[in-house]
């Protein structure tokens, strides 16, 4: 029935646009409508091309809060005007809707939890979130920053349809005539044999040809930048540790212990192994020591520095960790000798996934370590560094990071935005960094960095970055993308 639907609507019609349709047109189940196309396609009676469709749909608990309301509104409704103690609500309301709640209430300012009652501190509330909920499951547009809250709050989750689009094929016919494979005792029996269509056997046929590997767009600029650090003359540091010690991730690089970059929010540490087996201990106690007192300088942090936290393994949040183990080998030889390095490869921060950002990603960084170095160096590298890239236009702003000093962020117009885009960050390494290594105190470094996923998304057009790296990448990207020349300007 489904096969005679599609091949008798192609007599007449140039193609299906949407299988989804179509299958709700003709009154027949989609997936029995998939089948059906997916053979026909294999026969080459049509040719079919894959269509992917989004969109949010409720989770179990967001459609709880359409017909009770949101755990705000709820909590907040059960709260009487002349106030109520804590013991009290909470018998009225259910655990979760109390815990969920109150912590809305309070955020939102309509509740006061006092030391004797909980009272209200508006008189009215309006339940935001559950007419949004009620939007989205009428199918009506929100917008992003709605939606990307209820995520949060997980009352919503990404629903994605595959369906088909298709046109007639090389082999098309109104009606399928299977071809026989074999003659039987029963066709000769019969008679019908003569009526039969054979399928021609091809004794000459190959199989299939190979098909060549395609590059990810990523593989395609991570090159080109490869190759513009080295035609600079800089020399590539090894990046194959992923798994990085807290010391090297951020003790080397004078990172307080009490930074919230190292809280579990941040970052990911590992259960097994958790610590480090070894680290060179003269460079730690002078770490140590820079961190609690100071030291070239610096008065430091002030606090007790804990060897603990050092040990910790975690996936490592930058590249930079990376440069404080080339800086700290540098120093380590018995003669300075000027080095310029680049590293480009993988980094993990445990970030919500949106359209911009992932938990995972790769960064671009380049340091030149050299005697007498200034913050004019440093500008002029990066001009240097940028114009290769197509970006001549170039603004820096003041910055902080716990181990550079000064610290800039890096600033292109682009063109196709018409405005000023943010494209990195770069600074000189503090000395409470470098002499603790056992550089020399004339010797200083300059360096910058920047994500290689965005100047991509850039160059491509592509918008979401999920569209580019990871599982959801649609295969059909690879295959189909153009050579891409860098010059984003």
């Amino acid at each position: 029935m489904a096969e005679d639907a599609i091949l008798g609507f192609l007599e007449s019609n140039k193609n299906i646009s949407d299988s989804g349709q179509f299958a709700a047109d003709v009154g027949i189940d989609h997936n029995e409508i998939i089948n059906v196309i997916k053979s026909l396609h294999g026969f080459r009676l049509v040719d079919a091309q894959d269509i992917k469709k989004e969109k949010w749909v409720l989770t179990g608990e967001g459609k709880s809060y359409t017909v009770a309301g949101s755990p705000e509104v709820q909590l907040f409704l059960a709260i009487p005007p002349e106030g109520i103690s804590r013991e009290e609500l909470q018998k009225m309301v259910d655990p979760s809707v109390y815990k969920i709640g109150c912590a809305q209430a309070i955020k939102n300012k309509w509740v006061e939890m006092g030391k004797q009652l909980v009272s209200r501190k508006v008189q009215n509330v309006e339940d935001r979130v559950k007419d949004l909920l009620l939007q989205i499951q009428e199918g009506e547009v929100v917008d992003q920053e709605d939606i990307d809250a209820l995520k949060r709050r997980k009352l919503i989750a990404l629903q994605t349809w595959k369906g088909y689009s298709l046109q007639r094929g090389p082999n098309y016919a109104p009606k399928r005539k299977k071809a026989v494979t074999d003659l039987t005792r029963e066709h000769l029996q019969r008679g019908d044999w003569k009526e039969l269509e054979f399928k021609e056997y091809n004794f000459s046929a190959k199989g299939p040809p190979a098909e060549g590997g395609y590059l990810n767009p990523l593989l395609k600029v991570r090159r080109q930048l490869q190759n513009i650090f080295l035609q600079m003359g800089f020399e590539e540091m090894p990046t194959n540790n992923f798994v990085e010690s807290s010391f090297w991730n951020f003790d080397a690089l004078f990172q307080p212990q009490q930074h919230p970059a190292r809280d579990s929010h941040d970052t990911f540490f590992l259960k097994v192994p958790s610590t480090t087996r070894e680290l060179p201990e003269a460079y730690v106690e002078r770490v140590k020591c820079v961190h609690e007192s100071g030291g070239y300088g610096s008065r430091g942090y002030g606090y007790d520095w804990k060897r603990e936290e050092a040990n910790k393994n975690l996936l490592r949040t930058h590249t930079t960790a990376v440069s404080s183990r080339m800086l700290y080998l540098l120093a380590q030889q018995k003669s300075f000798t000027p080095k310029k390095y680049f590293s480009i490869d993988r980094v993990f921060r445990n970030e919500a996934v949106d359209r911009t950002h992932l938990a995972e990603f790769h960064q671009i960084e380049g340091l030149v370590c050299d005697r007498g170095l200034t913050l004019g160096d440093l500008i002029g590298v990066l001009h240097d560094f940028f114009s290769r890239l197509g970006m001549s236009k170039l603004r820096f702003k003041p910055a902080y990071n716990p181990y550079t000093e000064p610290s800039m962020e890096i600033f292109s117009y682009h063109e196709g935005f018409k405005k000023w885009v943010e494209i990195g960050n770069s600074g000189m390494f503090r000395p409470e960094m470098l002499l603790p290594m056992g550089l020399p105190e004339d010797v200083r470094v300059i360096a910058w960095g920047l994500s290689l996923e965005r100047p991509t998304m850039i160059l491509y057009g592509i918008d979401n970055i999920r569209d580019l790296f990871g599982h959801k990448v649609d295969l059909n990207l690879i295959k189909r993308n153009p050579i891409c020349r860098i010059g984003i300007d």
